[in-house]
């Protein structure tokens, strides 16, 4: 496949997995986007991707980013962008910097939610010449239509849909050497072990 994401090219963004927001999230089971989205923040801190977190109004019903993420990636939850209520944080001037100043042209998205969250900075940073993925099982919406239908209006725009198992396999290339042997023990640690205990 031409046009990979490595660990090398790409930068990870996850964007308001918030306390009080991830009850929002109602198409998915909390704990498979909790799953999802500690396997994409010990990929990117494991691997030495560019992570950079955001979070909004952590002082209201939002709250502050999940435990795991501080547990997970202490460095980057210390530099989060706080936005102070900025819908599309990539119109959020120190967010959107902070992700320039990564180096990287290809990104990698998820948060929540996929309504709303996500569905306004992928399509931006799309239109600012970036590379979107958007991994849609780390994040939800309120009900199944909502996510389809913002899901649909990215990739409209441009933004390639993927999954945490897709974007995880597609970023170690190869299970068997460097990376991907770090990749695959997430993947098992985080995701796959349930599959295979039950």
């Amino acid at each position: 496949m031409k046009n990979k994401f490595t660990v090398e090219n790409a930068a990870m963004l996850l964007i308001d997995h918030q306390q009080g927001t991830i009850k929002l999230a109602r198409n998915l089971p909390r704990e498979e986007i909790v799953q999802n989205t500690r396997a994409l923040a010990r990929v990117a801190v494991e691997s030495g991707m560019s992570l950079v977190l955001t979070s909004s109004m952590e002082d209201h019903f939002q709250g502050l980013l999940l435990d795991d993420l501080q547990e997970i990636a202490p460095e980057a939850y210390s530099k989060r962008i706080k936005r102070p209520g900025v819908v599309d944080c990539w119109e959020y001037d120190e967010y959107r910097n902070a992700v320039i100043a990564t180096g990287k042209k290809k990104l990698i998205m998820a948060g929540l939610t996929n309504d709303v969250c996500i569905v306004y900075p992928a399509i931006s940073a799309i239109e600012d010449g970036f590379e979107v993925q958007v991994v849609v099982d780390a994040g939800g919406s309120p009900t199944t239509l909502a996510d389809e239908t913002a899901l649909r209006r990215m990739e409209k725009h441009g933004v390639t849909l993927t999954s945490t198992n897709q974007v995880m396999a597609e970023l170690a290339n190869s299970w068997s050497e460097g990376v991907g042997q770090t990749i695959q023990t997430i993947m098992y640690q985080e995701i796959l072990s349930k599959f295979l205990e039950a």
